[in-house]
């Protein structure tokens, strides 16, 4: 800490960690005494132009699945004891963490045992320590849940059910529903007769697909191949427009990789939203996306390709039926979803023109969307998320 000033340490790994840490710190920043706070930590540019001081940016690491961090580790095991010497060095007075769960609940287990058995077992520094979206122990984990609760203050969750989920287990432990995100970042996409897609007629002629391989290189690898050769199926059945948008340059130049020459598409950065409200139909990766994609009613199918290894495991631990989030909220399959050897140009091709041709199964799922949406609570979930954590420095 310094000069009286309170300090909060931020740790964002993803792309779409970046972006609620910046929506986080902005909330923080407009509360009564958000002017007196220090941002320091690690996360992307988002919230180093929203005011955090970073370390390092984490979100460049971003690697996903068992065996990919293995062959990472001594690079994420010299970024993790950096952040824990940042934060023994100035003690925040929060360590806010933002999903990111196989770094960041790691990173609250060494800062709860330094306090108890290491250099800090005799200081007073007794930080708050708040997850901001909650990992998806319900799908996987659920043995972690006493350990989550004696590790952390606070866990902010964005999903409602998640909320009676730790109650009837760790009653205890403090857990606030704060809402959705996209409720306030694309209030555009509601209510329904704004999106083009909800309207099945609108799209008898040249509808527009969008790719959306992923946001980490490995998945852009895996996932962009099958895309491509699925779209020329579908192109040769009925006539439809490309486009394919990515979080940044790097993504992007890597993608050209693998598009053929004359291939005739629409490549952007950013901007998903208004990608998302002239799309017909999106091939997805599996992953925070499909949450958009449902936001903006668009029917979707989901894909999912991983290694060997990390496929195995996690054959074996999921408890789940559901892959992406719109079908978990829904109770439903209401995007297809196909992994590892089952996600083939073939399969998504099939279930892509399903998805563009079949009146009535366009209408299922925007019905189902439409009860997915309501389940997001109200806007206002930054600012709440900020209230909740200020309260805690009380």
């Amino acid at each position: 800490m310094n000069d009286g000033r309170k300090t909060i340490l931020f740790i964002a790994g993803e792309a779409s960690g970046d972006t609620l840490g910046a929506e986080l710190i902005a909330a923080i920043r407009e509360q009564p005494s958000g002017d007196d706070i220090e941002f320091i930590g690690a996360g992307g540019p988002k919230m180093e132009a929203a005011g955090l001081q970073p370390e390092f940016d984490l979100s460049e690491h971003a690697v996903v699945g068992i065996w990919e961090v293995l062959k990472n580790y001594t690079k994420f095991r010299r970024l993790f004891q950096q952040l824990v010497d940042l934060a023994t060095k100035h003690e925040p007075d929060a360590i806010v963490l933002i999903d990111y769960p196989g770094f960041n609940l790691r990173f609250a287990r060494a800062i709860r045992k330094y306090q108890t058995q290491g250099g800090g077992a005799f200081k007073e520094w007794q930080p708050k320590i708040i997850a901001y979206v909650s990992p998806q122990l319900w799908a996987w984990k659920e043995g972690r849940v006493k350990q989550i609760a004696a590790d952390f203050d606070l866990m902010l969750s964005i999903f409602p059910f998640e909320k009676k989920w730790y109650a009837e287990r760790v009653p205890e432990f403090a857990v606030e529903f704060v809402g959705h995100p996209l409720v306030d970042r694309f209030p555009q996409a509601r209510p329904a007769d704004q999106a083009p897609s909800s309207n099945p007629d609108l799209f008898t002629e040249h509808p527009e697909v969008l790719l959306l391989p992923g946001s980490r290189r490995r998945e852009i690898e895996k996932h962009l191949p099958a895309m491509l050769e699925a779209v020329v199926i579908i192109a040769a059945k009925q006539k439809i427009r490309l486009r394919m948008v990515f979080p940044n340059e790097e993504m992007l130049a890597l993608a050209k990789r693998h598009i053929p020459t004359g291939t005739e598409i629409n490549l952007q950065i950013g901007d998903l939203s208004q990608a998302l409200g002239q799309a017909a139909l999106a091939i997805a990766s599996s992953g925070t996306v499909t949450m958009e994609c449902a936001w903006f009613r668009v029917p979707t199918v989901v894909l999912y390709k991983t290694s060997p290894p990390t496929y195995a495991i996690g054959k074996l631990v999921v408890k789940v039926p559901h892959l992406a989030m719109p079908n978990i909220l829904a109770g439903e399959e209401l995007f297809p979803e196909f992994i590892q050897s089952q996600a083939s140009p073939e399969n998504l091709a099939e279930a892509g023109l399903r998805l563009l041709q079949d009146k009535t199964e366009r209408n299922r799922i925007l019905y189902g969307l439409d009860q997915v949406a309501t389940q997001l609570g109200e806007p206002g979930a930054a600012p709440r998320a900020a209230q909740a954590i200020l309260a805690t420095l009380k």
